[in-house]
């Protein structure tokens, strides 16, 4: 059977090859790629299904460039989600075999696809990477999952997640996954499991002496319902660092700890430690002031925003401010904050790949229409002119992705 659907599969691709319809095209490969699916789940023992699981030529057939030729006919429609994860995979670095590093780039666009709706591709994605812990498994010294914790558990397999971190005898990779994990549940609605994974998470800390990241601990308390014990264990997190390094220099602090602040602090701490960690950890510029601004210190939050030099982060901060104002009703504010991303765009001729992608998500707070896509579209090509020749970005994927991510699920998973 296996044999006479490949054959099958053979026949459709040589006529869409000469076929210049571009429907009957897309038809005849469609057909191709669901004869080639059925020889993997019918007969997954079979050579044929071991080749093509494994991405070896059949004669002179490359699956794997085949089922790239698949998921570019979602570019049909430019504007369409499937084209713009084709797209954006095509500014991902290629995996070095065999996996020994972390590639969250990679696995970001796992999470995207489960979300966004093509669970396959997100399979074949995480895949190598399971095989690579399995094969070597972190030592304790390291503590490395190569995130397979975080992707895991954002793609719908708790268990396996947990599985992997509980392996992990290493202070900041065990207690980041069990919060990420515990995040991921409480998106799912699930906040009884996430609060019993944050307690794990502070027993491991306890027991450890993982200081460093208790600030993680005390915001997973807080996103679980926990605001108590959330409280009082940022509290103690902050007088035990701040004694811990008031004589020394250099930052006091964890960077977490600074966005723990944002949630749970006096404003004026959660500044005075963002000052301290936002150089060597831009990511927690927007963090923090979009949960002063989710406070009601909007006027405080916009000022400091209003002095961040980098573009991006600058861009990224007034779109969570957006939402903020949004929140509370205060569509006036919303819309100053839009104007100031517009300003952004407009100063120079650079090409501003990820201020568009925050214009995009800010066009969906505004309008909850599509019109962000042509927004997107633009950003998008943006960052393929920006990723080409000599200015090639290696950092370019993971911020459009976590973007798409959150324009379309409303949730953050990405960022």
């Amino acid at each position: 059977m296996a044999n006479r659907q490949f054959v099958q599969a053979m026949e459709s691709i040589k006529k869409a090859d000469q076929s210049y319809d571009l429907q009957e095209q897309t038809k005849l490969l469609l057909q191709a790629d669901k004869l080639l699916s059925n020889i993997l789940v019918q007969s997954p023992e079979s050579p044929l299904a071991v080749q093509l699981s494994t991405n070896q030529f059949v004669g002179d057939f490359d699956y794997n460039d085949f089922k790239s030729r698949i998921r570019s006919l979602a570019c049909n429609d430019a504007q369409s989600t499937g084209c713009f994860l084709y797209r954006i995979e095509g500014l991902i670095q290629p995996v070095d075999y065999p996996i020994t590093a972390p590639r969250w780039d990679w696995l970001s666009l796992a999470v995207a696809h489960y979300h966004l709706g093509d669970k396959e591709r997100t399979k074949q994605i995480i895949a190598p990477f399971i095989a690579a812990f399995r094969r070597a498994p972190p030592v304790t010294d390291t503590g490395r999952d190569l995130f397979l914790g975080r992707a895991l558990s954002l793609t719908g397999e708790v268990d396996m997640a947990l599985d992997i971190t509980r392996r992990i005898n290493d202070c900041s990779t065990r207690i980041y996954n069990l919060t990420d994990i515990s995040q991921a549940l409480i998106w799912k609605g699930d906040k009884g499991q996430a609060g019993k994974l944050v307690e794990e998470a502070a027993e491991y800390a306890q027991a450890n002496n993982c200081a460093w990241e208790l600030g993680l601990v005390a915001e997973g308390f807080y996103k679980a319902g926990n605001e108590a014990r959330a409280h009082t264990m940022f509290l103690n997190t902050v007088e035990e660092q701040f004694s811990r390094f008031k004589d020394r220099k250099g930052n006091c602090c964890a960077p977490e700890l600074a966005v723990a602040a944002g949630d749970l602090g006096d404003p004026n701490l959660a500044l005075g430690l963002l000052r301290t960690v936002q150089q060597e950890s831009p990511w927690t510029i927007p963090a923090v002031l979009g949960r002063l601004g989710a406070r009601g210190e909007m006027q405080l939050a916009t000022t400091y925003a209003e002095q961040v030099q980098d573009t991006d982060i600058k861009a990224e901060t007034f779109v969570q401010l957006m939402a903020d104002a949004l929140k509370t009703g205060d569509r006036k504010q919303a819309e100053a904050l839009s104007g100031r991303i517009d300003k952004l765009l407009s100063a120079g001729t650079d090409p501003k790949p990820l201020i568009l992608a925050q214009r995009a998500r800010a066009d969906k707070l505004l309008f909850k229409d599509q019109r962000w896509r042509n927004t997107y579209l633009a950003g998008l090509s943006a960052a393929e002119r920006s990723n080409s020749g000599d200015t090639q970005r290696k950092d370019i994927a993971v911020p459009m992705l976590a973007a798409l991510v959150e324009i379309e699920t409303g949730t953050p998973m990405l960022q």
